[in-house]
């Protein structure tokens, strides 16, 4: 198993691939196979065997290390697609379309010119790829996403400080649900578990099954609990940390139930 992680653009999700018998270093740029075409990336890592074995989905290969003339077409592509967005967003404003065009991207062999943009309703684009299918001669593929999609694509800085996960190494979106951050005992804030793109914090999806597991035996807050022959009321629990505190008597007193879980 020679597998590699190759991003396509600095900073971007890391994508899988079967090296084949070619031996990469890191940082060294690559022509990759993909059902869109052939594409130009950078290998960033190279897969152990335990991580290879919790791949699922199948790999393509990598094709060959990068020439000098590749990164050049590489370049030229990355121009073209410049000016295919600001050629994509004057049509669509020509013919009243309401499009906001926001990334683009043109496969290494331009087989593939792809567009993606946000609008508030469905578009009837026809017209507007017809106009770009003559001016590049390729096949043009427009792509309406959503919030999720945008905040993905254009990538931002999370609540926590650091790049947004959708953006870098998730390369799934699972569904969120509103239990999750009940699961969590968050606040339902909006402003509290909403990312950037105003839907719920991606992060909830995948801190889930460590919340769940730390919480069973766990109480929550209001039930009534006996400490020490006295009745106390949880006012607060700590999940991650298995500790809550409560009231007795106007008095908190802390209850940790870490060493009863690692028994």
């Amino acid at each position: 198993m020679n597998i590699y992680g190759v991003v396509y653009k600095d900073q971007g999700k890391i994508y899988y691939f079967d090296g084949n018998n070619l031996k990469i270093p890191n940082n060294v740029t690559v022509i990759v196979e993909t059902n869109r075409g052939e594409q130009f990336g950078k290998v960033v890592k190279k897969i152990s065997q335990d991580e290879a074995k919790k791949i699922k989905e199948e790999l393509k290969s990598i094709i060959r290390i990068a020439t000098r003339k590749d990164y050049d077409q590489y370049l030229k592509n990355g121009k073209e697609v410049s000016e295919a967005l600001i050629n994509a967003q004057k049509f669509s404003d020509e013919l009243g379309l309401g499009m906001r065009f926001i990334n683009g991207d043109i496969t290494f062999d331009r087989k593939q010119l792809l567009l993606s943009f946000y609008a508030e309703d469905r578009v009837d684009f026809r017209e507007l790829a017809r106009k770009l299918a003559s001016i590049y001669h390729t096949r043009i593929e427009l792509r309406q996403v959503g919030a999720r999609d945008k905040a993905c694509i254009t990538g931002g800085i999370g609540v926590c400080g650091r790049p947004l996960c959708c953006a870098t190494f998730l390369n799934h979106m699972d569904s969120i649900t509103i239990n999750m951050a009940k699961d969590q005992n968050l606040s339902l804030n909006p402003t509290k578990i909403n990312g950037c793109c105003g839907r719920l914090l991606c992060c909830l999806t995948y801190e889930e099954d460590t919340y769940v597991e730390n919480s069973k035996g766990m109480p929550v807050v209001g039930d009534k609990i006996d400490y020490q022959g006295k009745l106390g009321e949880v006012v607060s629990v700590d999940i991650l940390n298995r500790r809550y505190k409560l009231l007795v008597d106007d008095e908190i007193k802390e209850v940790s139930l870490k060493n009863e879980k690692n028994s």
